[in-house]
C-alpha cells in the first residue's frame, strides 16, 4: 500500500481529565469545558501553582499505584472493542508512547512504603495478564512519545504486519509538578497557548489508543486513516525547540502523505502555552505555511486537558478523526491575545466552528528536539 492511500485506523480509545472515552472528550472539548481543577494527589500547600488537569479517580483514598496502567488498558480496551477485535490480542504488536510510565508509583512506594512489585513497572506486564499481548514495547519520547509510537507502527505494516495497536500514557507525578513548580517563578493561572499573557503549561494525565490495520474491513469501517507519519530528533536543547527542525518534520510527513500546505484543513497545535514552544511551533508554521494560512483551521486542545505528554500526540489525532466526522472545530481557550508570529492564523477560538474537514496535521514535539508529525484522514 502507498503511504499516500494511508493505513486504516480501525478503533480508538481514550481517556483523560474532561472524558472516558473518545466522544466525551470530544464533546467537551466543543463545549469548552476545562478539566483544570485543585489538585487531587498532591498536598497542595508544598506548591505555588496548586491546580492540574487530573482524572477524579481516587476517590476518598488517597493516591494509589498502578494509575497509569490502568487508564492505558482502558484506552486499548476501547481502541480494542471499536474494531471488533478479540480481546486475546496473542501476537498482535503493541506499541506504548510514554514520558514517565509508572514513575508516580515508584514515588509511592519509595517514599510511603505502598507495595508496587517491579515486574508492574513495565507496561507488557499489565497487557500480557489483560489482553494476551506476547509483543509489547514502550518508547519514552517525551511529548511526542505517543506519534512516535505511531511512526513505528506504521513501520511494522509496511513490513507486512496486519494489525498494529498504538498507544500513549502518562499520569502526574509529584516529582515533575515539583520541577515545574520550581522553574516557573509565578505559577500559570491555566494553559493559554499563543496567547502574549501565556505563562506555562501546567501538567494533565490521561492514555490513546489506535488500532491500525493492514487493510480495510469492508463490513466495518473505520474513523479514519493515517496518511503519513514523521519524526527527526535534533538534540538541539535540553528543553528548547529548534523551529527549522519542527518544519522539517512538517515538510515531511507532507511528502510521505503526498499532500501540500494547501491540502490542510486542520492543523491540531501542540500548543504547550510555554514561550519557547508556542513561538518555535508558530515560527515552522510559518515557514511551511506561510504567515497567513488561507485555508488550514488550528486549535489547541491542551488549554482543556493540560499537557498529558506521551498520551499528546494520539489526543490530539483522535480529536482530528472526531472533528473530521462531524464538521466541528474545538476552540482554543485562554487565547485572548495571539502572539506576533500567529497573528495571522486561522486558530479556533472562544467556540466550536463548524467546517468542512477531510485532512489533517498533528504536532507533537519534546524536549531534546523529539519531533513528530502525522497526517490522517478522514472517513469520506
Amino acid at each position: 500500500m502507498s503511504e499516500h492511500a494511508g493505513w486504516p485506523i480501525a478503533g480508538t480509545g481514550a481517556v483523560a481529565a474532561i472524558g472516558r472515552s473518545p466522544a466525551e472528550i470530544f464533546d467537551s472539548l466543543c463545549a469548552g469545558t476545562s478539566g483544570l481543577h485543585p489538585m487531587r494527589g498532591f498536598e497542595r500547600s508544598y506548591y505555588t501553582g496548586d491546580r492540574l488537569y487530573e482524572i477524579d479517580d481516587r476517590g476518598d483514598a488517597g493516591d494509589v499505584p498502578g494509575r497509569a496502567t490502568a487508564f492505558l488498558l482502558e484506552a486499548i480496551a476501547q481502541a480494542v472493542a471499536e474494531a471488533g477485535l478479540d480481546e486475546r490480542l496473542g501476537d498482535i504488536p503493541v506499541l506504548v508512547g510514554t514520558g514517565l510510565r509508572e514513575l508516580r508509583s515508584v514515588e509511592l512506594w519509595a517514599r510511603d512504603g505502598v507495595p508496587f512489585p517491579a515486574g508492574e513497572l513495565h507496561f507488557g506486564t499489565a497487557l500480557r495478564e489483560r489482553f494476551g499481548a506476547t509483543m509489547t514495547h514502550t518508547v519514552s519520547n517525551a511529548c511526542s512519545a505517543s506519534l512516535y509510537a505511531l511512526s513505528m507502527g506504521t513501520d511494522l505494516l509496511a513490513a507486512g504486519a496486519e494489525t498494529v495497536i498504538v498507544a500513549g500514557v502518562d499520569t502526574v507525578t509529584e516529582s515533575m509538578v515539583g520541577i515545574a513548580d520550581r522553574l516557573q517563578s509565578v505559577a500559570p493561572d491555566t494553559v493559554r497557548p499563543f496567547d502574549l499573557d501565556r505563562m506555562g503549561t501546567i501538567l494533565g494525565e490521561g492514555a490513546s489508543a489506535v488500532v491500525l490495520r493492514r487493510t480495510e474491513d469492508p463490513d466495518r469501517p473505520g474513523p479514519g486513516r493515517v496518511r503519513g507519519v514523521a519524526v527527526n530528533c535534533d538534540a538541539h536543547h535540553t528543553t528548547a525547540p529548534h523551529a527549522g527542525s519542527i518544519a522539517a518534520a512538517i515538510r515531511e510527513a507532507h511528502r510521505r502523505a503526498g499532500a501540500g500546505p494547501e491540502d490542510i484543513d486542520l492543523v491540531m497545535l501542540h500548543g504547550t502555552g510555554t514561550h519557547a514552544n508556542d513561538a518555535a511551533e508558530a515560527r515552522a508554521i510559518r515557514a511551511v505555511f506561510g504567515p497567513a494560512p488561507e485555508k488550514a483551521l488550528m486549535t489547541a486542545m491542551k488549554s482543556m486537558t493540560g499537557h498529558t505528554s506521551g498520551a499528546s500526540g494520539l489526543h490530539s489525532l483522535i480529536v482530528a478523526l472526531r472533528a473530521m466526522a462531524d464538521g466541528l472545530v474545538p476552540p482554543t481557550l485562554g487565547l485572548n491575545r495571539p502572539i506576533e508570529e500567529a497573528a495571522e492564523f486561522r486558530i479556533v477560538r472562544d467556540a466550536a466552528a463548524p467546517a468542512d474537514l477531510a485532512l489533517a496535521q498533528v504536532n507533537a514535539f519534546g524536549f531534546g528536539g523529539v519531533n513528530a508529525v502525522a497526517l490522517v484522514a478522514g472517513r469520506r
